[in-house]
């Protein structure tokens, strides 16, 4: 069965997106790691054994991923991010630093973007095309300031399993694209672990790897019984390790033996979506925020 939403023959859309954060990431979230050398080597393996396990996978799979990475990460790390770009796959920016964005200005958030941008585009000679939120929520008008900046797509809200449009606060039409994310379709609830400082703070043990893969194909059938657009996120300190990459080995060898899935970038999906779909329908939640947020409106 095809489906309107994607392109002809296609029954539902798969993006693979991996978050190469580094140290960055944990010590945004957990202060406290700072100089714990022995705790940050567990978020530095994915950069020493994860990503060349994950590039390995993809690249047996012949399948093209979407990597979220903040500038000072790429800066850090150079040639991991030219190994990632020489694979074939699309880099993403998270602005500059794994900043929460509740705590920048949208000038800040703006400065973040562009300098995320420009370290991407100095290693590469690749301008992104697609963003990642860090942490936090951006500022009104910072999904404009993506769009002047030449940014298709997005990933880092929920609220939705299609892709919808970013409202512009000028009130013009979007074409700016938000692939949504959702908790249940990514490692890091499941296998994210350290014992001293908790990670994550409730110390809940590491899951089954059988049933967590048992979980991950209800997921997929879900989305592709309903055609929808299964996006699913990793980090390659999680999911990289000698044994988890099985558990994603599995997981991609049954959502591509479905015939009608349609495996494609991050951007192959934003540029589809906003040559095909219409704008978002006023009762969606994005457009419910926006009117909440637009200037002028009285918060009282």
């Amino acid at each position: 069965m095809t489906n309107q939403n994607w392109p002809q023959g296609y029954r539902c859309a798969v993006i693979i997106t991996v978050d190469f954060n580094d140290i960055h990431g944990i010590l945004s979230q957990v202060p406290a790691v700072a100089g714990r050398e022995k705790t940050l080597s567990v978020w530095r393996y994915g950069t020493l054994r994860g990503i060349d396990r994950l590039l390995a996978l993809l690249d047996e799979k012949n399948l093209r991923s979407a990597w979220c990475v903040p500038g000072i990460v790429a800066d850090e790390n150079p040639e991991k991010i030219r190994e990632i770009d020489r694979a074939g796959h699309e880099l993403a920016t998270c602005g500059y630093e794994f900043a929460h964005f509740d705590g920048l200005t949208l000038a800040q958030q703006t400065d973040s973007l562009q300098r995320g941008k420009a370290a991407l585009k100095a290693l590469t000679g690749k301008v992104p095309r697609g963003f990642r939120l860090p942490a936090g929520n951006w500022a009104p008008g910072f999904a404009d300031v993506l769009t002047d900046e030449g940014f298709s797509w997005t990933s880092g809200w929920r609220g939705d399993d299609l892709p919808y449009f970013q409202p512009m606060q000028d009130g013009l039409p979007s074409r700016l694209v938000e692939l949504p994310l959702h908790y249940e379709m990514e490692d890091e609830p499941y296998f994210a672990f350290n014992l001293s400082p908790a990670v994550p703070p409730a110390q809940s043990r590491i899951a089954s790897y059988s049933q967590t893969l048992g979980n991950m194909k209800m997921d997929f059938d879900g989305f592709y019984r309903f055609g929808l657009c299964y996006v699913l996120r990793l980090h390659p300190e999680v999911i990289g390790t000698a044994g988890r990459i099985g558990v994603l080995a599995e997981l991609l060898d049954y959502i591509t033996s479905k015939p009608d899935v349609w495996v494609a970038s991050a951007s192959e999906v934003a540029d589809w979506w906003s040559q095909n779909q219409p704008q978002n329908e006023a009762s969606h939640p994005a457009q419910i925020w926006m009117q909440h947020t637009a200037p002028g409106v009285s918060h009282e």
